[in-house]
């Protein structure tokens, strides 16, 4: 349920126990993340985490596992969120099969824009919500019930916030926004997840910022395509089978691009990705 100084706090059906990781974990390069289906003993009302049950997904940041959903909070007020983090976020998530909300906040501010209408076109599920008024939560709220989900997004958009509105009783620490520089300040210290009343589970985790991005996992280039839903009518009608969709001729990505059918700040962000992904060394994986 939450991760915090080498503390891991494990729910089971009697209480919550406070935990530590056997060393075999560090040995061999894995660390209990919230989420994780785990088996624990207990002595003297101390707990050791024995063994990590296996994974449906996880993720470097945010460091959680088990998904069903992801939800990327966004704003287009004071902080701005930058597009290529969104599509950076929403490409490791498609990486991993785990459906992505986006959540244009703080629509008390601005309530029509861009983003909404980007993600939109793109295919996402977009909900455009206010954390002051608490227009949106409902339909946010539905969206999620009942399933285990990590809310996401630079400093300052509001995730705490909107958590708060979710579930008042929970007193979860928000902050404000630095005017002079546009981003939030980091109020979650940690990951920790959080029951709803209705069987859902959300986690609220520590913002970032657009520097923060080279701390994510990178999408190999091979794969990169197929995190990035709104390319999937054009994949295979490409005129080379191996086509990068960069600059080849007969390209119907770029095409499709060039018609309006993909949105340019998508493209652009591919672009970056996979320029990126050209970095990663196979063997550095390994």
């Amino acid at each position: 349920m939450k991760a915090l100084s080498g503390f891991y706090y494990v729910q089971t059906p009697e209480r919550l126990v406070e935990c530590k990781a056997r060393g075999r974990f560090r040995k061999d390069g894995i660390s209990p993340l919230v989420g994780d289906w785990v088996t624990i003993t207990v002595e003297r009302g101390k707990g050791m985490i024995e063994q990590i049950l296996p994974r449906a997904n996880s993720f470097i940041r945010p460091a959680v596992a088990n998904l069903d959903l992801l939800v990327l909070l966004v704003s287009q007020s004071i902080p701005v969120t930058e597009p290529f983090l969104i599509d950076r976020v929403t490409a490791i998530a498609g990486n991993q099969n785990v459906p992505v909300i986006i959540c244009v906040n703080k629509s008390d501010l601005q309530s029509e824009g861009s983003l909404a209408e980007i993600y939109t076109h793109a295919g996402y599920d977009v909900v455009t919500t206010s954390a002051v008024t608490g227009a949106g939560v409902e339909q946010l709220k539905a969206l999620i019930s009942g399933k285990t989900v990590a809310f996401t997004g630079n400093s300052g958009v509001g995730k705490s916030s909107i958590l708060n509105r979710l579930a008042p009783d929970l007193h979860v620490l928000t902050g404000e926004v630095s005017e002079r520089l546009g981003r939030g300040r980091h109020t979650t210290r940690h990951i920790e997840l959080f029951a709803l009343p209705d069987g859902t589970f959300v986690a609220d985790t520590p913002g970032f910022s657009s520097f923060d991005t080279d701390q994510m996992e990178v999408v190999l280039k091979e794969n990169l395509q197929y995190a990035f839903p709104d390319f999937a009518p054009y994949l295979g009608k490409c005129r080379f089978h191996d086509c990068a969709h960069l600059k080849e001729p007969g390209c119907a990505v770029t095409e499709a691009c060039r018609q309006g059918l993909i949105e340019p700040t998508r493209y652009e962000s591919y672009v970056k990705l996979y320029e990126k992904a050209k970095e990663i060394k196979l063997w550095e994986l390994k």
